[in-house]
């Protein structure tokens, strides 16, 4: 018998269960990435909208040069200033440019806690499609402002708002899918991979946008437009959001239970123990997150009557018995003050970039990529050391400790030249956008599969919702106070984030307290 081929010995070696996963796991990223894909354009385009006119002397002479001959080709369209585009060739630009960060920002808090009661009740692959093809219209939408010629401040916040609004529909869904199919086992570290996506999408963003920004900006909208239509079409395709769908077991059966969400789902529970192992067992997650757990779940299971088990509860869970979930509340707010930090570079880093370096929007976007390259980093860090110290507050605190004083460093050593700034950004990058990255992902599908849900873990898009949606109000009010505080000084910017950071942190602390405190009663419990 002839010996297999190698690409058929590489397909037989995983199992069918593992190749759904893989492609979970892929797909999901892919989709997530073109959302932030679409979100990019717009810091990038910031530098073309509003140029520098009335400073040419302090561009570098072949740097302008190099410019000068990037637009000479191109014709200036009617109404266009020698400032930039009007209506942001005014001196309150930053202002202008600042409310339309707010006002999709603004929609987007708003609709994400909506979105993930909505996605709890509607077949997610279904709510996933229409969201990007929405989103891809709206993107697309503003872009359309360049080509016909359109200078109404209003028709850029509405497209802005309207595709803040449709942009909801993606978190909490790939969330879910992606909870559906992996297991806690090393659940930081998956995730803190699987939430590569969201710089990744940054990086693609920004380099499409950067490619168009100086000769046909309309076109940095159009084309990430058309990018996550196009993945809206192979999400419809593609996606599978249970394994029971396609006849598989998730990764927590192995474990005899299985958390899945979504409309329509069902529980596979874990077999009862006698009442000596039951008393003997150590679950961190209970011992550390709920100190009166019998209480917590009465109050999360009103209908029930009492705190019995229930195999096929088909109610999604209410919005205020999410936010009674314990953690909830605190990582919610933890993640409004790292967002906010986090949003303030996505949305203002490359013109920050442009002022401190004096170059063009093309090559400040470029470098800003840096900074999301330093958060792939730092996500996966944050997953590793969460899984192997099973801390996730106390990661994200540790992380953020550092941070404040980091981003003050940024701010005196960016100004000393590339080499520093190209340090600097990788450095806070990783410790910005880890915490955001632990809490957006293994912290909310750690909440949303809590035990104090007694199996009905139909709470894990509304939780997810919960948590990024109020982080989501940190992300708008992050650019909005960069737009009020910069034209006073960008050390005024660089001041409000630290004060951010250490708020982060401020409301981890008790979190933080009962994981040590843990630690200690599981070290005491060991040794007896």
């Amino acid at each position: 018998m002839a010996e297999l081929p190698p690409g058929i010995r590489l397909i037989t070696f995983f199992t069918r269960d593992q190749w759904y996963r893989a492609l979970t796991f892929v797909l999901t990223f892919m989709l997530y990435a073109s959302f932030h894909l679409s979100r990019k354009p717009i810091s990038i385009v910031k530098g073309e909208l509003h140029k520098h006119c009335n400073t040419p002397q302090v561009i570098e002479h072949n740097t302008y040069k190099e410019y000068a001959i990037q637009i000479q080709p191109v014709k200036k369209m009617a109404n266009e200033s020698r400032c930039g585009w009007e209506p942001f060739d005014k001196s309150n630009y930053k202002q202008l440019l600042g409310a339309l960060d707010y006002s999709f920002l603004c929609a987007y808090a708003v609709g994400m806690y909506l979105s993930g009661i909505i996605g709890e009740r509607l077949p997610i692959r279904y709510y996933l499609t229409g969201g990007m093809f929405a989103s891809g219209l709206f993107t697309a939408m503003f872009g359309f402002g360049y080509f016909y010629n359109i200078h109404n401040l209003w028709f850029y916040i509405v497209a802005q708002m309207a595709n803040g609004l449709v942009q909801t529909t993606g978190w909490p869904s790939v969330v879910t899918c992606i909870g559906n199919w992996f297991g806690k086992g090393r659940r930081g570290l998956i995730m803190g991979l699987w939430n590569s996506h969201t710089s990744v999408g940054n990086i693609l963003g920004s380099l499409i946008a950067g490619y168009w920004v100086s000769t046909s900006w309309g076109l940095s909208f159009v084309v990430p437009g058309v990018i996550i239509a196009l993945m809206g079409i192979v999400c419809f395709l593609f996606l599978i959001e249970h394994p029971r769908d396609a006849n598989c077991t998730s990764s927590s059966s192995s474990n005899s239970k299985s958390y899945m969400n979504g409309p329509d789902r069902y529980t596979i529970q874990k077999p009862e123990l006698s009442a000596k192992k039951t008393s003997l067992s150590w679950d961190p997650e209970k011992h550390c997150l709920l100190p009166d757990y019998e209480k917590c779940n009465k109050s999360l299971n009103p209908n029930n009557g009492g705190c019995e088990e229930t195999e096929n509860r088909k109610s999604a869970i209410s919005f205020s018995g999410a936010l009674r979930i314990p953690g909830v509340v605190e990582f919610s707010l933890c993640l409004l003050f790292a967002k906010l930090v986090s949003y303030t570079f996505l949305f203002w880093l490359p013109l920050y970039i442009t002022n401190v370096e004096h170059i063009d929007a093309k090559r400040a976007g470029d470098l800003s990529t840096l900074f999301d390259v330093g958060g792939i980093f730092g996500g996966i860090l944050a997953g590793i050391i969460s899984d192997r110290l099973k801390k996730r507050a106390t990661t994200c605190g540790m992380m953020l400790l550092i941070a404040a004083p980091t981003l003050y460093l940024f701010s005196a050593i960016s100004k000393m030249g590339f080499e520093a700034t190209i340090v600097m950004l990788l450095i806070s990058g990783a410790l910005v956008n880890g915490p955001y990255a632990l809490i957006t992902t293994a912290v909310s599908a750690d909440l949303g599969t809590h035990k104090s849900l007694k199996g009905n873990a139909k709470a894990l898009s509304t939780v997810t919702a919960i948590i990024d949606g109020t982080g989501s109000v940190g992300a708008a009010l992050g650019p909005l106070l960069a737009g009020l505080l910069s034209p006073s000084g960008w050390n005024n910017v660089f001041y409000m984030l630290m004060i951010a950071d250490a708020c982060a942190l401020l409301f981890l602390l008790r979190l933080i307290r009962n994981e040590l405190r843990c630690s200690l009663d599981r070290t005491l419990f060991k040794e007896h």
